[in-house]
């Protein structure tokens, strides 16, 4: 069967896609769980030694506390209270910390630090798996056992105000509720004043047990602005008259022979130094715990805090309030939450704690009997059964060091990989990959036709043996799986598709391989070279896919792609000096032979700064020798722009410079100048009307800017209230879809018509019209720091395209390599990184009134790969505008697109294969490999347009 290279590629990208799918839900294990039902009614709590089997042995401690009130701040660091913010925005907080009643600590959020993971987390004890970060948009409801249902069941009145999270975690669990939105970050004032707006009434009821609220606005201010950020202050200033308010209430309500109350002052996680979170930096996972109550002895002066894990919280609340601790969790009892009790109650919420521990290290670890934990456990109840006994040589230490040696071990034991999808995954990204590389010499010929022996593949023998070995192998791998297995638990008709599916891959490979062996002297890839630029670009290639086997590679591969481009620029000078100064003056004629883009009147709009300003063919040289010098200082100055990475992304930046507060008049006057080089550089192509619509939305972006502050109009007064910019947005987002329902309107009209001349000027326009819909898109969504970095990817793409690609006789292949490379590098620009702290999902919500899933998660996809898309965008206009390498521009475009996806996506699926028990496996391999996934499933996007343009394929033979 024969297929257009463009058709191919899709085809091999769509099978990666769901191969990948696959292997990522192999590859985030499943959590560790008990092996009793998630909220069964087995007894919770073991006998205490030496005091019988009967049933005063198992009661359940008596509660420490009457009333609990949680406040959670999201994102609150632990320098926001404990450094120097704290004293002078906090200072009725840093006072309790140090004279108060109250033990602090520094809670240690484990990675991925974002929302929904960490109130799993809080109320669970477990540690959730990575896979949660997708689930962070869409919160089911918790089914495993958690605080929240045990204090529930035991007759516990729970209030809650804030991050509509847990109502969905916890339908039907709250007394009462008030959820607020948590993705609308352009908001940070309403979101909690509609919490704090039922404290007064709450604080004065005595119905109720514990109140929860999940204040969101701090969290907010630093995805717009940073944790360095002039509202930051104010924000913590609000939150310590909330907790001043509420401890004065708590104090007014304690009386004699009742027990005390408690105030819990925590952070769900922390916030990088660019106010993003979801990654493993120290500003990220370090949060603030303060436990305020009566019951606590007063300090008498500053004491540094502790430092534990963050779900060491919820055993202690659990026991604190008299609940069974939660089946799942792997956290251990604060010892200094318990100090006053007398040594019998120590011991037995140490036992209580431990035995809990001991259980769910039994049902993970088929070995636990060999842990030391285990065996210091075991030591310890000895120990305290004789001090039962006799009353002699009684401590807490043996418990205290058996319970953490068992938390560490079920912490390091994040759960248990599915082998068998995860290999199977690997098995289908290799096949595409050996697709790909047999189909080279094809799918880059002149005809750009792959023949792909499906026929024969399907009519051979080895095809139904493989279809039975497959077949034998799923059922010998699931009736003796003695873990999860997705695969096992599918439906069978789908299961066979998949073996059958794989095996005619396999077959068709073979067969593939077979026609490549060499029949004679001369084989179809025999005459093929390599030039310089060649090497440069597969030795880059392979370089840096090679590069992903380091962590710390991975962790600034934006330095590995900066040296790559930086040597590509200087490739590309060479061949221009070897060009113009070392060819024959005779060739002269060649290099006159007009603009890059065809002229307006035989193919479509062109921009030639050489034609319309007049220059001579010696101003063009130079010209073409300034580009790559250019181009490198733009690159130069971009990187100053954004400080990405993890080594040096704490230092300040000069994006950091412009969105301060004193900065904002050059912010906005840089954010002007950007926005007409933006409209300069894509109006040449446009028709009248898309010009103008580009001219209006270009201004309603610096609109939108200026109502939500981040820039100011010339007649703006500094006290002029800050809006959400909703409408602005959505002027612009008109704009944007009138833009591309032109462009789709001339596209559509060029497959009508007639004349080969008109159709490809009207199919080059429209092209570039789409292209110009992106272009405004994507700078309503940046950032208004980050408005010179489209402009420059602009800029680059004007001057290379005029005086390299075409001058320079470069094919389609090592355009696309060279637009590949470039994409990638303004992805890092834009402030990108290998972590999901640096995801800026501010720009889900933009003119939006309230969380739309698709288009938020749209939006951010679009925001945060603009660099790649703009650049895939650019090469289709660009292969579509050359008339005598249009036919086979787009397949070679679009396979090569396929190709350099596929290399290190197979490399990296091997490799952390291999590295799953890394100690970084989870904090730097498991974020890049969800990047990989994601910029496949973009790239995908990218050639389904390709294939889509790529219209003369029916003509190829």
């Amino acid at each position: 069967m024969k297929l257009s290279s463009s058709l191919f590629a899709l085809l091999c990208l769509i099978c990666e896609i769901v191969s990948i799918a696959l292997f990522l839900r192999g590859f985030f294990p499943v959590p560790v769980k008990s092996s009793f039902s998630a909220k069964s009614k087995v007894p919770h709590f073991p006998a205490e030694p030496q005091t019988g089997s009967g049933p005063n042995s198992r009661k359940a401690p008596e509660p420490l506390f009457k009333w609990v009130v949680i406040v959670l701040i999201d994102a609150l660091r632990e320098d926001f209270v404990f450094g120097s913010d704290g004293w002078r925005f906090m200072p009725y907080t840093s006072h309790v910390v140090e004279r108060g009643s109250s033990h602090s600590f520094i809670a240690k959020a484990r990675p991925p630090t974002v929302t929904m993971p960490r109130i799993k987390a809080l109320t669970t004890g477990s540690i959730p798996g990575f896979i949660d970060v997708v689930m962070n948009l869409n919160s089911p409801a918790l089914l495993e056992d958690n605080l929240i249902w045990q204090a529930k069941s035991a007759g516990k009145r729970i209030i809650f105000y804030g991050d509509d999270t847990w109502v969905r975690l916890f339908p039907k669990h709250f007394m009462e509720h008030d959820g607020t939105t948590s993705f609308f970050v352009s908001d940070y004032t309403e979101v909690d004043n509609n919490v704090t707006r039922h404290l007064d009434d709450t604080l004065k009821r005595d119905d109720r047990d514990i109140l929860i609220l999940h204040y969101l606005g701090l969290d907010h201010i630093g995805h717009i602005s940073g944790p360095h950020s002039s509202l930051i202050g104010p924000k913590l200033m609000e939150m310590d008259d909330i907790i001043k308010k509420i401890h004065a209430s708590l104090i007014s309500k304690e009386s004699e022979g009742t027990l005390p109350n408690l105030l819990v002052l925590c952070g769900d996680h922390g916030m990088s130094e660019t106010g993003s979170h979801g990654g493993s930096s120290e500003p990220e996972i370090n949060t603030p715990l303060v436990l305020i109550s009566p019951a606590f002895r007063r300090k008498v002066g500053f004491e540094k805090p502790g430092v534990l894990e963050q779900v060491d919280l919820t055993p202690t609340l659990a026991l604190g309030l008299g609940l069974p601790i939660s089946k799942n969790s792997v956290g251990h009892l604060i010892p200094a939450v318990f100090e006053e009790l007398s040594l019998r109650e120590q011991l037995r919420l140490l036992q209580i704690n431990g035995h809990q521990l001991s259980r769910l290290l039994q049902d993970s670890n088929p070995t636990f009997h060999k842990e030391d934990g285990y065996e210091q456990f075991r030591v310890a109840e000895k120990s305290h059964g004789s001090w039962m006994k006799l009353y002699l040589d009684g401590n807490t230490s043996e418990y205290l060091e058996a319970l953490k040696a068992m938390s560490s071990a079920l912490s390091k034991q994040l759960g248990k990989y599915d082998m068998y999808s995860m290999i199977m995954g690997m098995i289908f990204i290799l096949q595409v990959l050996f697709f790909l590389m047999l189909a080279m010499p094809e799918a880059l010929s002149r005809e750009a036709v792959v023949d792909v022996p499906l026929a024969s593949s399907l009519l051979s023998l080895p095809f139904y043996l493989l279809c039975l070995f497959g077949s034998a192998l799923h059922v010998l791998v699931c009736t003796s799986s003695g873990g999860p297995c997705y695969l096992c638990s599918l439906p069978w008709v789908l299961v066979f598709t998949v073996i059958l599916l794989s095996s005619t891959f396999t077959c068709a490979l073979v067969s593939m391989a077979a026609r490549r062996m060499p029949v004679s002297n001369k084989t179809p890839g025999s005459d093929w070279t390599l030039s310089e630029l060649d090497t440069l670009l597969l030795i880059g290639t392979v370089g840096h896919t090679l590069s992903l086997g380091s962590s710390s590679f991975i962790e600034e591969e934006h330095q590995t792609w900066y040296f790559l481009l930086n040597t590509l620029c200087l490739a590309i000078f060479q061949d221009i000096c070897r060009k113009y100064f070392r060819e024959q003056r005779h060739r002269g004629e060649e290099e006159d032979e007009g603009p890059l883009l065809p002229s307006s009147t035989e193919e479509g709009p062109s921009f030639s700064p050489a034609v319309e300003l007049g220059m001579s063919w010696v101003s063009e040289k130079w010209l073409a020798l300034a580009t790559p010098l250019l181009t490198l200082t733009c690159c130069r100055l971009l990187r100053s722009l954004n400080q990405t990475g993890v080594q040096w992304a704490h230092l300040p930046d000069f994006g950091h410079w412009l969105n301060s507060g004193d900065h904002k008049a050059f912010l906005s006057v840089l954010a002007a100048v950007s926005l007409v080089l933006i409209f300069l550089l894509v109006q040449r192509h446009c028709s009248l009307v898309s010009k103008i619509a580009l001219a209006l939305g270009l201004l309603g972006v610096y609109s939108y800017r200026a109502a939500i502050g981040n820039v100011l109009f010339p007649w703006q007064h500094s006290s002029r209230a800050i809006s959400k910019g909703t409408v602005e947005a959505r002027f612009v987002y008109v704009f944007v879809l009138g833009i591309l329902f032109t462009g789709v309107k001339d596209l559509l009209r060029s497959q009508v018509m007639s004349s080969a001349v008109d159709s490809r000027r009207l199919k080059s326009r429209g092209l570039w019209e789409v292209y110009s819909g992106v272009v405004l898109l994507v700078a309503l969504l940046f950032r208004a720091h980050n408005l010179p970095t489209l402009a420059c990817c602009l800029l680059i793409q004007t001057i290379m395209a005029q005086f390299i690609w075409k001058k320079l006789h470069y094919d389609a292949a090592q355009t696309t390599i060279m637009h590949y490379w470039f994409g990638q590098v303004f992805f890092y620009f834009q402030g990108n990184s290998n972590n999901i702290g640096t995801v800026d999902s501010s720009v889900g919500f933009v003119g939006l009134e309230s969380y739309v899933e698709a288009p938020a998660i749209f939006l951010t996809a679009l925001s945060t790969y603009a660099g790649p898309l703009l650049w895939a965008c650019h090469l289709l206009c660009f292969l579509s505008s050359q008339r005598d390498r249009a036919v086979m521009g787009l397949g070679h475009g679009s396979y090569c697109f396929a190709l350099l996806r596929s290399i290190p996506d197979v490399f990296y699926v091997v490799l952390v294969t291999g590295l799953r028990y890394h100690l970084f496996i989870w904090s730097v391999f498991s974020p890049k490999l969800l990047y990989e996934a994601m910029h496949t499933l973009i790239t995908t996007a990218v050639c389904l347009f390709f294939t889509f343009m790529d219209q003369e394929r029916s003509a190829r033979p």
